[in-house]
């Protein structure tokens, strides 16, 4: 078997071999096969318990393996100190694609008191009709709002004008928005819309008869809704009711309203008259007040479709007007609350409206328009809030010729 060199020799060690014939009949034997089949399922059989207490950790207990009533104060310590591990199993995102469809999350969308911190973006709306005398200086003081520019949409309703309030908005939009010194707003709306059979006369003295104030104020209230509902994003925190004809109000006036926190707030409205080089100050607007039993009385005794309108010795409802209330030397954040309110500067959280807090154009609780939002957003449960000591100051309008108003 070695050869000469110590080596095995090939042809013996092949002589030593038994037959393939041999080997193929071993393997084949049954007492063979049948122990590898037992082998084979022996390991099958220790994988699977190997991978099933793998698995099975997944539900164990944390912690003593003993029941609660049995635990020692310090194994209930123990216990109850153990985080207990939360495996979830998160589903892919699903992707949408379609360009025709549009996600708002209006989950962040806050309206609170720290409005200028938290960059909450605020609405002008001001509804337009034979406003071109006061579109110059509406623009003047609109530029000097202090509330940064950026964050300020501006919203315009022109409707049933026969003066040229169109171009003229137009035009000083336009030279506005051209500026480069931060003076320029995120945007500026336009909406045109005629509501024909529900004009009224701009008279001064028809406009402010008696027997137009229920058909004005139903008109107001349609065109304030048609703004409102056309310019409303929904990345605003804030919507400001500005009417055209302010002469004066203070720069800071956003963040001094929205400080407030409230759901809707208003200021005082008055007015400068000069006669004889003397400076007179009046008070002007009486749709702000709180209701009395005498107005309640009233109000109980009229038609659901009449509308109350103040002012006018045809229906004395002896209500606490606003105006004749306060100072603007005193302190400007004194609040009151407020039922109905005047529409010429208003601050209104947004998801007020988005409720469906608007401007009825038809009797609400026998009133209209912006008096029937006051009593809407109360019934509503949401706060009406005037600042008495807060002035805003309106243009005079001698109102009504034959009676002037007394400073």
């Amino acid at each position: 078997m070695l050869g000469p060199k110590g080596g095995f020799r090939l042809p013996a060690v092949q002589a030593r071999l038994p037959p393939s014939r041999s080997i193929y009949a071993y393997i084949f034997r049954t007492r063979f096969l049948a122990s590898a089949a037992l082998t084979a399922c022996v390991i099958i059989f220790w994988r699977s318990i190997s991978t099933s207490a793998a698995d099975m950790q997944k539900f164990y207990c944390f912690g003593p393996s003993k029941s609660p009533m049995e635990m020692t104060p310090n194994d209930a310590s123990d216990w109850s100190g153990l985080d207990t591990p939360v495996i979830f199993n998160h589903h892919a995102p699903l992707e949408i694609n379609s360009s025709t469809i549009i996600n708002y999350d209006l989950n962040p969308i806050k309206s609170t008191a720290d409005g200028l911190e938290n960059k909450e973006r605020v609405l002008i709306l001001t509804p337009l009709r034979d406003a071109d005398k006061h579109l110059e200086k509406y623009f003047e003081l609109l530029v000097k709002l202090t509330y940064p520019h950026d964050l300020i949409d501006l919203g315009f309703l022109v409707g049933d004008s026969s003066d040229t309030t169109l171009a003229k908005l137009a035009a000083e939009v336009e030279r506005v928005q051209k500026k480069t010194d931060k003076t320029a707003f995120r945007s500026v709306k336009i909406i045109q819309k005629d509501f024909g059979g529900i004009a009224y006369s701009q008279d001064v003295e028809a406009r402010h008869a008696f027997e137009a104030q229920a058909i004005r104020r139903k008109a107001i209230g349609k065109a304030r809704n048609y703004l409102l509902y056309s310019a409303l994003a929904p990345d605003h925190s804030w919507v400001y009711w500005r009417d055209v004809d302010i002469v004066d109000s203070p720069p800071p006036i956003i963040q001094d309203m929205i400080l407030h926190d409230k759901d809707i707030i208003v200021p005082n409205i008055w007015f400068h008259r000069y006669e004889n080089d003397r400076d007179i100050e009046g008070r002007f607007d009486y749709n702000s007040w709180q209701e009395s039993p005498e107005g309640l009385e009233l109000a109980a005794s009229l038609s659901k479709d009449t509308v109350l309108v103040e002012g006018y010795p045809e229906y004395v409802s002896n209500r606490t007007y606003m105006a004749k209330m306060g100072h603007w030397t005193k302190n400007k954040d004194e609040e009151i609350e407020l039922d109905g309110i005047g529409g010429v500067n208003i601050m209104v959280k947004a998801d007020v409206h988005r409720s469906g807090i608007n401007f009825p154009c038809y009797a609400f609780e026998n009133q209209a328009e912006t008096e029937g939002f006051g009593k809407m957003a109360k019934r509503a449960g949401y706060q009406v809030i005037g600042l008495p000591n807060y002035v805003v100051w309106h243009i005079d309008t001698l109102e009504k010729p034959k009676e002037p108003r007394k400073p």
